[in-house]
């Protein structure tokens, strides 16, 4: 019989991480994509580092500024009472710095790409920046919101070494899925691997694929 909980417990984190993201990355990414300061290609060079990094090096810095023994550590703790090592905040906190690419790279080419004159005819109509960005900018680049949103989801369904090493493997808390796959195959139980690896395959594969038709106009062509 399959635990549900890790992929219950994923699937919340993917949700929250998500919602989280978007909320940081539409200004973020606005910024990026119509900034000419000194400072933006090290932005992008610091937002682009998950990418890159391998995971346990990334997990290794979050393991130790998440520890009471560091400043930001101890003031979660100590001021907000809120333990980010082997918790479910910690876990937040730390997929939404490792997924932070997949969702500002879609939102600053799709803000790129829009035309200025979008821009220019809000400000001229009066509205302020954010005004312009919410009610104008964004309902035009909904398949680059769309991108962001199934690609963070995604990559943090799919996340093993940082969870692994800020989060442990603690049930109903931070053992979520990959966790639990990496647990069977340990324990040489290769039907549960199989049963969770099967299910998050099937739902990310689904997400992927609604993404690229949904881009590539496909529910245009079939919908009146």
């Amino acid at each position: 019989m399959i635990n549900w909980d890790p992929l219950l417990l994923t699937f919340k984190l993917a949700g929250f991480t998500t919602c989280l993201l978007l909320i940081i990355a539409i200004p973020l990414s606005y910024y990026l994509a119509y900034s000419r300061s000194r400072i933006k290609p090290i932005l992008e060079t610091l937002v682009s580092m998950p990418l890159v990094l391998p995971p346990t090096v990334l997990g290794f810095y979050l393991l130790v500024t998440f520890s009471t023994g560091h400043p930001i550590g101890r003031f979660f703790d100590d001021a907000l009472g809120i333990r980010l090592l082997f918790s479910f905040p910690g876990l937040v906190i730390g997929s939404i710095i490792y997924s932070l690419p997949f969702m500002v790279q879609p939102l600053q080419a799709g803000f790129a790409a829009l035309p200025v004159s979008l821009k220019e005819a809000s400000y001229v109509l009066g509205k302020s920046s954010l005004t312009t960005m919410i009610r104008v900018l964004l309902p035009n680049m909904k398949p680059a919101l769309l991108s962001g949103i199934v690609l963070a989801f995604a990559h943090t369904v799919g996340e093993f070494g940082v969870v692994l090493m800020i989060g442990g493997n603690i049930p109903n808390s931070t053992r979520v899925a990959s966790i639990a796959i990496y647990d069977e195959v340990e324990a040489l139980n290769y039907d549960a691997a199989n049963t969770y690896s099967l299910i998050l395959f099937a739902i990310t594969f689904s997400l992927l694929l609604l993404v690229y038709l949904f881009n590539g106009g496909y529910f245009k062509k079939i919908l009146p």
